[in-house]
């Protein structure tokens, strides 16, 4: 397990075509499980909708999970959109749960 903090704050990836988001996302994540996993994921804004019910993204981030990653997602994200009892895998956390992994990561990636 490495010192990085990986942050998803979209539901995929890069600005394009929701399809070619979320097919760039689930490979970074299939990658990420190929090497030292990240010791922090976490999920805001739209970014926490890739833990819930429905995430073609749920079976990558169940691997990296098992592996040890530490998983968080945003309660006030969730709230927001109504996803609260959809999350299907990781933590839920606060702001506060986010921002002591990010200050304790030597590094941060936001993807």
């Amino acid at each position: 397990m490495n010192n990085t903090m990986v942050l998803f704050t979209r539901f995929g990836m890069g600005d394009a075509p929701v399809a070619l988001q979320q097919k760039l996302a689930g490979i970074f994540l299939t990658l990420l499980g190929k090497e030292t996993p990240p010791g922090v994921i976490a999920f805001y804004g739209d970014g926490v909708k890739l833990t819930c019910d429905g995430s073609p993204m749920l079976d990558q981030l169940r691997a990296l999970a098992d592996q040890g990653s530490r998983l968080i997602i945003c309660q006030t994200c969730l709230e927001s959109f109504g996803l609260r009892d959809s999350v299907r895998v990781g933590i839920v956390g606060g702001m506060g749960d986010i921002v002591a992994a990010m200050n304790s990561a030597a590094k941060v990636i936001s993807v």
